[in-house]
């Protein structure tokens, strides 16, 4: 990330941004209280600094009948230190779409959506053959009861991590 660190404003910026990807620059300029041009040289300047890496939907309920197929497939690999192959084969299954690093008893959490039920069992085959992959669990997700996708909780919010001390 080059650039100058984050200041408060940016911080606002990417505050309404992750609280909806889609607000007019002219809505996010009354909101931070700088011009409409002056927030869209910040937003260019946060996505070329890679603050902003993409921009996303939150999938809404719609045809139920198309909705994906989600799992929860927990991983346990050979060697945590060395495991690093394990990750790179994951990142090119695209059913993937987490994958986090846990301490404690497991190693890796992974949540898979897909849009076929068997589809999960062909993913689960592929993760378990994998070398370095000791053992797996999968659970198939029955609902999604919350699914915050990305928001800034409110104790956190404007404190985004590597963002440095705040300029005037």
């Amino acid at each position: 990330m080059a650039g100058r660190p984050l200041d408060d404003i940016d911080k606002q910026i990417l505050d309404e941004l992750t609280r909806n990807a889609r607000i007019p620059h002219a809505e996010l300029a009354d909101r931070v209280l700088l011009s409409r041009n002056a927030v869209r040289q910040r937003v260019e300047r946060l996505e070329r600094d890679g603050h902003i890496q993409g921009y996303t939907i939150v999938p809404g309920e719609g045809d139920r009948a198309a909705a994906p197929v989600a799992a929860m497939i927990f991983v346990h690999r050979h060697d945590r230190v060395r495991g690093g192959d394990v990750i790179m084969a994951l990142r090119r299954m695209p059913d993937i779409v987490t994958c986090d690093v846990m301490s404690g008893e497991l190693d890796l959490v992974l949540r898979v959506e897909t849009a076929r039920p068997d589809r999960i069992q062909e993913i689960w085959s592929e993760i378990s053959a994998l070398p370095g992959v000791r053992d797996t669990v999968t659970s198939v997700v029955l609902s999604t009861l919350i699914g915050r996708w990305a928001p800034v909780p409110p104790s956190t919010a404007g404190q985004w991590p590597g963002a440095g001390p705040a300029r005037a």
